[in-house]
């Protein structure tokens, strides 16, 4: 009896990807610049002075009427969030995040908040009280 014969299985080799044609993106997908203006709307007010860090708070409930961008950041700042973080929640640039926030505090829809700054020195009276008890250990 002859031993079954046997090939050997080579891996399909995927075709090399095709470079990008002239004025189409590469990467990860861009907001299209369309979609941030109809989401942020004609300002002809200005923004207000965010930053970074600056804690967004809802006062209330997102009400029927307001867009869905700004109710879902209504939805997310049932506790207090920093700008930055909901631009990557909601997956939008810092600039247009600005001009939402800055609509939704004329509406009174949300509270801004500074950010809370930690002292510089801890407190001395603290710091005896814990070498006092584990001195007492």
């Amino acid at each position: 009896m002859t031993p079954p014969q046997r090939s050997r299985r080579y891996p399909k080799q995927e075709p090399l990807p095709e470079p990008p044609k002239a004025g189409e993106q590469t990467g990860t997908p861009k907001k299209n610049p369309e979609r941030l203006y109809v989401i942020t709307g004609a300002t002809d007010g200005g923004r207000a002075e965010l930053d970074l860090v600056t804690l967004i708070v809802a006062r209330a409930d997102p009400p029927p009427s307001v867009p869905p961008e700004q109710a879902a950041l209504l939805r997310l700042c049932t506790a207090p969030l920093s700008v930055a973080e909901l631009s990557a929640y909601l997956n939008l640039p810092f600039s247009a995040m600005t001009v939402l926030i800055t609509e939704m505090i004329t509406a009174e829809l949300v509270q801004v908040r500074a950010p809370i700054v930690r002292q510089a020195l801890p407190d001395r009276s603290l710091l005896e009280a814990v070498m006092h008890g584990l001195q007492k250990l």
